[in-house]
């Protein structure tokens, strides 16, 4: 019985990861589930789900898919209704689902970009934390692992739209943090995974070469032992690339 405790540390767990469909939240998915976790997994697409859920499978673990678009807000509250239903509870919320807006001057900002990158970058997120509370409260230690970006505390030239979204996403996180520590055995950690090799950083970056940033799996796999070994609460980290 030990030894399998130590092989699979998250048994018994229930994770939910937001963008579980492709990079840092997949690798963060197939991380947790191979330390034993149950993941639950969250995208808009099917197809890069089931492929996701398929890896997961093939290597052990165990997962449900749960498509969704984070943007409407009664999705999420219906999730939250689906977990509490099979589950009472949930273990693990890691929010890695964000949107990067075109990169332009803040005079140049669109509009309806920008109103997609704060309603998923945001409100989702203020809606996650609304729907699950009561679940993490449930379980014995929830644990809530927010993945943001260094441009949301350093603002940066024509990152304005992302950054602006990523410094309410950090406020946001931080401020549920200081509410329910002394409420709660839910802890609160903000994790900004440095450069990593993304769709996302791509769309940023078009000349780099995708070789020369680290793989969304050292991120994944950091945030599977963040909560292995667990952490205080309102831990910040970066993820650096390895030597």
């Amino acid at each position: 019985m030990t030894e399998n405790t130590n092989e699979k540390p998250l048994a018994g767990k229930i994770a939910l990861v937001t963008g579980a469909s492709r990079g840092i939240g997949a690798a963060t998915a197939k991380a947790l589930a191979a330390k034993g976790a149950h993941v639950v997994l969250t995208a808009r697409k099917v197809k890069d789900l089931e492929a996701v859920e398929d890896d997961i499978h093939d290597a052990g673990g165990t997962s449900t898919i749960a498509p969704l678009d984070l943007t409407d807000g009664e999705s999420i509250g219906r999730l939250a209704q689906a977990i509490a239903e099979r589950w009472d509870k949930l273990d693990i919320l890691v929010i890695c689902a964000a949107q990067l807006p075109t990169l332009t001057p803040v005079t140049q900002i669109e509009g309806k970009q920008f109103n997609q990158a704060l309603t998923l970058n945001v409100l989702a997120t203020q809606a996650l934390l609304a729907a699950f509370d009561p679940l993490l409260k449930r379980a014995e230690a929830g644990r809530i692992i927010g993945l943001t970006s260094s441009v949301g505390a350093e603002p940066r030239a024509f990152w304005g739209a992302y950054g602006a979204t990523k410094a309410a996403f950090d406020n946001l996180l931080e401020s549920h943090g200081k509410e329910i520590e002394r409420i709660s055995e839910t802890r609160v950690a903000i994790v900004d995974p440095g450069a990593t090799r993304t769709a996302m950083r791509a769309r940023a970056y078009p000349g780099e070469d995708p070789d020369s940033v680290k793989p969304p799996e050292v991120v994944g796999d950091r945030i599977a032992d963040m909560l292995v070994a667990d952490f205080p609460n309102l831990h910040r980290e970066r993820v650096e690339t390895p030597r």
